[in-house]
């Protein structure tokens, strides 16, 4: 996937929390937002590291290991 994919793929999680939460399902929507990040992440370590082996950010700990070096990190 590209960068772009991912971003689409958030913005779906994301509206599918907002229908979830205003159904009075608050579980569905924190998971449903939570994966809405989770691509988020993903698009923007591959906007600014492209050369990540993907593979390394599929996985929540690969992910969030990759997020906090190469974007928090560095400022």
């Amino acid at each position: 996937m590209i960068p772009e994919q991912h971003l689409a793929k958030a913005e779906r999680a994301l509206a599918s929390a907002r229908l979830l939460l205003q159904d009075g399902d608050p579980d569905g929507a924190c998971n449903r937002a939570y994966y809405a990040m989770f691509d988020a992440a993903q698009a923007a370590i591959m906007e600014v590291r492209p050369e990540i082996d993907q593979a390394s950010i599929k996985t929540h700990r690969g992910l969030i290991a990759a997020f906090g070096l190469h974007l928090v990190k560095p400022g």
